[in-house]
């Protein structure tokens, strides 16, 4: 396999971090399209790849696979020798997906919606699929908490990624409140040389300050 079969295109200020992040985890050859925000997202070429004009976006032989929990699960699947999988038992798989898709869904939402001033009242919590901030951030810092050392256990899977890198990011912009069970999962995850790689190499990429 060459670097040329697995292609992401992302950039350092962005989502991409993540699948960036599981691709170092998986170990095999990539490249790196750097996407502009300055009309690259918006370019033809790119279009064409992904119609949402967003990054992460992943080419895997001539297969598109696009939104960073999709990358990460997709990337564990095609390369279970990376071990990035849950153990096969019902309640690791059971803890993979949930918490996956929890970061996926309804964290991600809440997160978004109270930095834009849009969480929903408490009268319509019920519509809204993460029910509350307050909530969410409290079911979140549970599984913080409970993991052991990772969230399906004693195996890192995906899930970490995805999840972990929500958690990482809530805690460095402040978007999630400080928690000890949040700090001491984050500290195990940036103690990865893969996640070291992965940011040494995003940051070298960022555009110069000032």
């Amino acid at each position: 396999m060459s670097a040329d079969d697995l292609i992401l295109y992302t950039n350092p200020m962005s989502r991409g971090r993540i699948a960036r992040w599981m691709l170092e985890e998986v170990g095999q050859p990539y490249r790196v399209e750097i996407v502009d925000f300055e009309g690259g997202t918006e370019a033809p070429a790119f279009r064409a790849i992904n119609p949402m004009g967003k990054v992460p976006t992943l080419v895997h032989g001539g297969v598109v696979v696009t939104e960073a929990a999709a990358i990460c699960a997709y990337l564990a699947e095609t390369f279970p020798q990376a071990g990035l999988l849950p153990a096969p038992t019902p309640a690791a798989r059971a803890a993979y997906y949930r918490w996956m898709f929890f970061a996926a869904g309804p964290l991600e939402a809440a997160v978004t919606a109270k930095s834009l001033g849009l969480l929903a009242p408490p009268e319509r919590a019920r519509m809204a699929g993460y029910g509350s901030f307050e909530r969410t951030v409290d079911t979140l810092e549970q599984a913080a908490a409970a993991a052991s050392p990772w969230l399906t256990g004693d195996r890192f899977t995906a899930a970490d990624v995805y999840a972990g890198s929500q958690i990482a990011w809530g805690q460095m912009f402040k978007s999630l409140p400080p928690r000890p069970a949040f700090a001491a999962y984050v500290e195990r995850l940036q103690a990865r040389p893969a996640w070291q790689r992965a940011s040494a190499l995003d940051d070298a990429g960022m555009p110069p300050s000032g």
